[in-house]
């Protein structure tokens, strides 16, 4: 049970499906994920990429007022995050089967963007395992 919100932004980006991941939730998710049933580390990287994602609507709407070019180095960071999470981890062409550990790992090589200082929702034995630092 719950819902899924369509984002005409990312419709126009080309993004599909276009689901707005930040109001769209799911009320079961909680007991069908994690260590036994998809991999161990899967409640703490959603949680990461939920918070980085909404990180990312504070940086853009902060960018719409100050201009990209006034935002910090992080910010930007953020911005590289927000394309690379919204081009390779919510798009998925109609005829792609991604499995969840592709999924899983996809996710952690959108966060890699960012620095591990920056990841507060997954543990240090999850970054020691899956982060990979992308220049």
């Amino acid at each position: 049970e719950g819902q899924i919100v369509l984002d005409r932004e990312l419709h126009q980006k080309g993004i599909y499906p276009p689901i707005a991941v930040l109001p769209s939730l799911s009320r079961l998710m909680k007991d069908g994920i994690g260590k036994g049933m998809t991999r161990e580390d899967h409640p703490h990287i959603a949680s990461q990429l939920f918070a980085a994602y909404a990180k990312v609507k504070e940086v853009r709407a902060l960018a719409s007022v100050i201009g990209e070019e006034e935002l910090t180095p992080l910010d930007h960071q953020y911005l590289k995050f927000g394309e690379a999470f919204e081009q390779q981890f919510l798009s998925q062409k109609e005829n792609e089967d991604r499995s969840i550990e592709e999924t899983l790992d996809l996710g952690w090589k959108c966060v890699s963007i960012l620095p591990k200082e920056e990841l507060h929702r997954v543990t240090e034995e999850e970054i020691a395992k899956y982060y990979k630092k992308v220049e």
